[in-house]
């Protein structure tokens, strides 16, 4: 038996020698006075009516219905408002969204209105209240009573159930404050309601409860209408830092993050459409994201690809309405989803995929806030990719793709000063030059030579891999920069760079003979090495140095040879 089941077990126990003997003492020890059926059904019509038309209020449903029960109480005695009171416990279970089990939810919440209802009953009649009296001082000061004990005994109460399931919460919170605050404001109109009915029957019933009713839709409208604004705006600031981000990625990673805060998702995925696959971009679970190991899928499958054949947002109320179309990865305590495409130029590029493990997580309106943010988030991807162009055609060689001479100068000053806070122990330089590179260009033409300066591009960037920068220097000299090597460690990785070049073959096209045909070229390099902070501590002196050491050290000792650099 599960957890679960045995609270339920036991709470229904409890609710049992509880509630049903307690409210035959009730009707035995206080009974209701004469009721005119009509008149109470009218309070109960009323009732449900308020029960429909919650308010949020501090981001929870709140139901104004005290104007009713405080009448009913003080017209008929704390039975029949505990079979009000009962009733709306009913009605907020069915229209409160959660995924606590009602088999719990009903007896503890049953159990939880029937004390407060007693307390509050009891605590008027004990002051010396009377059911059924006219008298205005009367009821006002024994209804205040009734209506404050009735806070405080449902503020006791949920107290001591958070304090025993160990959660960590104030006596006084926003909540209560808010609870004692529209206590004040309902108390007038269920006394007005109450002695209006004594004296003139139903139609006061229609003379206050429908302008309250009008007024209660009113103030819901406008609740939500500012809720909206409030997604509204806050798109827009999403909107914003997604503009201000320059790499794709960061676009990516920033847009996932507060997409998923914005809407206090559990999960949240980011699906490409590429080649009629869909393939996962980003994984963002529970506030982490995720290595992404899910294969592609094709882009007709589960609910991302009925997304992108009908180009319209979805949104799940929970998993009975998704499980049996739904293809590919989702966690198995996923509930409500919402999903949208991600357009750019009237073309689908992919999907966003929001999922809660709550029940109804997700409102109807918040798709079109997503589909803004959506459109935010490609505009800025889209620009993300010319920023980095940009970046890397000002920063790039145009012919080798490598790193050109003025993104080496600024690597090489923020690695120094690195040396010199301590970050780094060392920071070393390799410095090669292709021997009788000219002798090329003049044998095979220099489209030829380009050719090798291409080949030997990718092999050093094989070569270093991500252990370091790699930049074209100028003409047919390179510049390698490592953090943290030795000049050992660098001295050892330049001699098997040049062991490496002098047995490769470059496959180049003859663009100066008679005929063009594919030739095989070998070269070799001459290479310079200097290490900081041993040789220098300045950027400018060590590529000196490395320079120094190629030419001194390796070119003019006969060439195809590594040389360190000596002061």
């Amino acid at each position: 038996m599960t957890r679960f089941s045995k609270n339920s077990w036991a709470l229904w126990i409890v609710w049992l020698l509880l509630v049903p003997p307690g409210l035959y003492l009730i009707h035995q020890i206080f009974p209701p006075p004469q009721i005119e059926p009509w008149h109470l059904a009218a309070y109960i019509l009323f009732f449900v009516l308020t029960c429909l038309m919650p308010m949020n209020i501090n981001g929870a449903s709140t139901y104004l219905v005290q104007w009713v029960t405080i009448a009913v109480f003080l017209k008929y005695g704390i039975f029949v408002e505990i079979l009000i009171s009962q009733l709306t416990m009913l009605i907020v279970m069915v229209r409160s969204r959660t995924d606590e089990p009602l088999t719990m939810r009903i007896p503890f919440n049953s159990i939880m209105f029937f004390l407060i209802s007693c307390f509050s009953g009891l605590a008027y009649l004990g002051a010396g209240g009377q059911i059924g009296s006219l008298n205005l001082l009367h009821i006002l000061f024994y209804g205040l009573i009734f209506q404050l004990v009735s806070v405080f005994s449902n503020q006791i109460i949920y107290y001591s159930y958070d304090r025993l399931t160990g959660s960590q919460v104030k006596f006084f919170s926003v909540d209560a404050l808010w609870d004692f605050a529209l206590t004040l404001i309902i108390f007038p109109y269920a006394i007005a309601l109450y002695i209006s009915e004594a004296y003139i029957g139903i139609p006061a019933l229609l003379l206050l409860g429908i302008p309250f009713l009008i007024m209660t839709a009113v103030m819901k409208l406008y609740n939500n209408t500012q809720l909206i604004n409030n997604d509204l705006q806050r798109a827009g600031e999403i909107g914003h830092q997604l503009a201000a981000r320059l790499t794709t990625d960061e676009v990516l990673d920033q847009f996932v993050i507060q997409v998923s805060d914005m809407f206090k998702s559990d999960y949240a995925y980011v699906i490409d459409y590429r080649n009629s696959n869909l393939l996962m971009l980003r994984m963002f679970e529970h506030q982490e994201f995720q290595k992404q190991s899910v294969p592609p899928v094709r882009y007709y499958k589960g609910i991302a690809g009925n997304v992108i054949l009908n180009n319209t947002p979805v949104c799940y109320n929970k998993k009975s309405e998704w499980e049996d179309i739904v293809t590919g990865y989702l966690p198995i305590d996923t509930e409500s989803i919402m999903c949208t495409p991600i357009s750019r130029n009237n073309k689908i590029e992919g999907v966003l995929m929001l999922a809660s493990r709550k029940k109804y997580a997700f409102k109807i309106h918040q798709l079109k806030i997503l589909d803004i943010l959506s459109t935010y988030f490609a505009v800025s991807l889209e620009k993300a990719g010319y920023v980095q162009k940009a970046i890397a055609t000002s920063e790039r060689c145009g012919l080798t793709k490598l790193y050109n001479y003025r993104y080496l100068d600024q690597a090489l000053e923020k690695s120094m000063e690195k040396v010199k806070s301590g970050e780094i122990r060392n920071l070393s330089l390799v410095m090669m030059d292709i021997d009788h590179f000219k002798g090329i260009n003049d044998k095979y033409g220099h489209q030829s030579g380009n050719d090798i300066l291409i080949g030997l591009a990718r092999i050093l960037e094989a070569e270093v891999g991500k252990e370091g920068i790699v930049a074209r220097y100028g003409g047919e000299e390179f510049v390698i920069v490592f953090e943290n090597y030795s000049k050992d460690l660098t001295l050892l990785f330049a001699e098997g760079l040049r062991k490496k070049i002098e047995k490769h073959d470059f496959l180049i096209q003859q663009d100066l003979g008679a005929e063009r045909t594919i030739e095989t070229v070998h070269v070799t390099l001459s290479i310079g090495v200097s290490t900081a902070p041993d040789d220098s501590d300045e950027p400018n002196a060590l590529l000196r140095n490395a320079d120094r050491a190629l030419y001194i050290g390796a070119k003019q000792a006969g060439r195809n040879k590594v040389a360190a650099y000596a002061k």
